[in-house]
């Protein structure tokens, strides 16, 4: 079978669950292509796996100190290149189109009448999930930008929906931990306010990773470029992550037994969603702006809980083998059988 596989890439979390179902796609004999859409061809990175993938410019989303502009998103859009890359990719040749929230695969298949499969967080919001921070505007986007004619949906949790877990890789669980040691990621905030706003927690160990280089003059702050080996190290051993509030992220640390503490973007229905399953499950701690008291609370609250999920890149490898039959109660159920929630101390 051959797939056409399009991937969300403004954030690093689809093409985190990308690079795990490239792997199980390639086990199992598929014959994909990978495209990439939302960010600058030369500003990906780690992307061996592909196996050779293409890139187009899509639609972004323009965030400025940690909100989402809805207006600058639409002045700076360029409806004709968008519009262009649509008529441009041809579909012909695929059996299948999957779109992780890609809005160029998803359109494009729609113009030429090919089915998509909808592979994401995204799809789970039409379900019902815990949901915050919506509006006109933010339900249409959710609605609208990457359509899929079945969606599989990916969440923490099942919320008595036909949903699945998420598609995160599946490590063994750390055996030595630093108590003290905190990795941030907070992408759409100005790195230089974050050290900052962290120095004066000199009794931990803070390792900030940013799109842009940061400079720290405080010996308990390191400031890293991002890379995904080195991401991957300091969140293994890390206690706990201070991030927006991503999916992925969020869903590797819970994998992990990591403490969470998430600031969402605000006016991003998403991560304002996230933030609220994340409390609605005591899953992990939130907060709305870049809040010190907040944090030096959290640094100090030694709870946390391991999720453990199963590989769900492979039940959905499997069930494409199986023909893609109905991803009815029954199905999802035994999934999330498999589940085991665990509290732990740090």
């Amino acid at each position: 079978m051959k797939i056409f596989y399009g991937v969300q890439g403004t954030g690093n979390g689809h093409i985190t669950r990308a690079r795990v179902m490239a792997k199980e796609l390639y086990a199992a004999g598929f014959d994909v292509t990978f495209q990439f859409t939302g960010r600058p061809a030369d500003k990906y990175f780690d992307m061996e796996v592909f196996n050779g993938y293409q890139v187009k410019t899509g639609l972004t989303f323009n965030t400025h100190n940690g909100q989402v502009s809805y207006v600058k998103t639409a002045l700076e859009a360029s409806p004709i290149r968008f519009i262009r890359d649509i008529s441009s990719l041809d579909l012909s040749a695929y059996d299948l189109v999957i779109s992780d929230f890609e809005p160029v695969t998803a359109w494009a298949a729609r113009r030429q009448k090919k089915k998509v499969l909808g592979v994401g967080h995204q799809y789970a919001f039409g379900h019902k999930i815990p949901r915050a921070g919506g509006d006109p505007i933010a339900e249409q986007v959710m609605k609208y930008f990457a359509p899929a004619d079945i969606g599989i949906g990916l969440h923490w949790h099942h919320f008595g929906q036909p949903i699945l877990p998420p598609i995160i890789e599946t490590p063994a669980f750390p055996q030595n931990t630093q108590a003290n040691k905190i990795l941030v990621y907070l992408p759409f905030e100005d790195p230089q306010v974050v050290v900052k706003l962290l120095c004066p927690f000199e009794n931990f160990e803070f390792h900030v990773y940013s799109p842009e280089p940061a400079v720290s003059k405080y010996p308990h702050i390191v400031c890293k470029q991002l890379s995904r080996a080195g991401f991957q190290r300091d969140l293994y051993d890390c206690a706990g992550i201070i991030s927006n509030a991503g999916f992925e992220l969020a869903s590797e640390s819970l994998q992990l037994g990591k403490k969470i503490l998430v600031k969402p973007l605000h006016a991003q229905m998403e991560q304002i969603s996230n933030a609220e399953a994340l409390k609605q499950l005591g899953y992990g701690h939130t907060m709305f702006d870049l809040d010190d008291a907040v944090i030096e609370d959290w640094l100090h609250n030694p709870h946390a809980v391991h999720v453990t999920y199963p590989n769900i890149a492979k039940v959905i490898v499997q069930w494409l083998q199986d023909g893609m039959p109905a991803m009815d109660a029954e199905f999802t159920e035994r999934v999330w059988e498999s589940v085991q929630v665990l509290q732990i101390q740090h």
